[in-house]
C-alpha cells in the first residue's frame, strides 16, 4: 500500500468493529462508578477494586492503541499473513489483559488473584508480538 493511501478493507472493517466496541468500555467505567458509589462491599476489597480499575484502564487504552496502529499496518513491509497477525494481536491483548484483571478476582471476597491472572502474561506476549512486528515492518518500509 502506498503511504498516505486509504486503509485496506480488512483494516477498515476491524476499525469499524473496534469503534463499535469502545462504548462498552465506557459502559464498564459507568458500572465501576456505580459500584464505587452504591456498593460498600466493592470498596471493602482493595485488591478487587484495584484490579478492576486496571482492567478498565487497559481495555480503553489498548482499544485506542489498536485503532491507531491499524492506520499503520497497511504501510508496513510485512507479509499479508503478518499483517493479519498484527491487525488482530493488539485488539486481542485488549481482551486478554482486562479479562485477566476482571476474572481473577470475580469473587467479592477474593484476597488474591486466581490462576486467570496468567492471562495478563499471555496478553502481554500477544501485544508485544503485534507491536514489535509492526515496528519492524514500518522500519523496513523504505519510501
Amino acid at each position: 500500500m502506498v503511504p498516505g493511501a486509504a486503509m485496506s478493507a480488512a483494516s477498515r472493517r476491524l476499525a469499524g468493529i473496534l469503534l463499535i466496541l469502545i462504548p462498552t468500555v465506557a459502559f464498564g467505567g459507568t458500572s465501576l462508578l456505580t459500584l464505587l458509589i452504591n456498593d460498600p462491599r466493592y470498596t471493602e476489597n482493595a485488591l478487587r477494586q484495584d484490579l478492576w480499575r486496571a482492567g478498565h484502564a487497559h481495555a480503553g487504552v489498548l482499544l485506542i492503541l489498536a485503532l491507531v496502529t491499524l492506520r499503520y499496518v497497511d504501510e508496513a513491509t510485512l507479509s499479508e499473513r503478518m499483517k493479519h497477525v498484527v491487525r488482530h494481536a493488539i485488539p486481542a491483548a485488549a481482551i486478554l489483559l482486562p479479562a485477566a484483571f476482571f476474572l481473577s478476582v470475580l469473587s467479592p471476597g477474593a484476597t488474591e488473584p486466581n490462576a486467570l491472572i496468567n492471562l495478563a502474561y499471555v496478553g502481554f506476549a500477544v501485544l508485544s508480538v503485534g507491536l514489535l512486528a509492526l515496528g519492524v515492518g514500518l522500519l523496513r518500509n523504505r519510501p
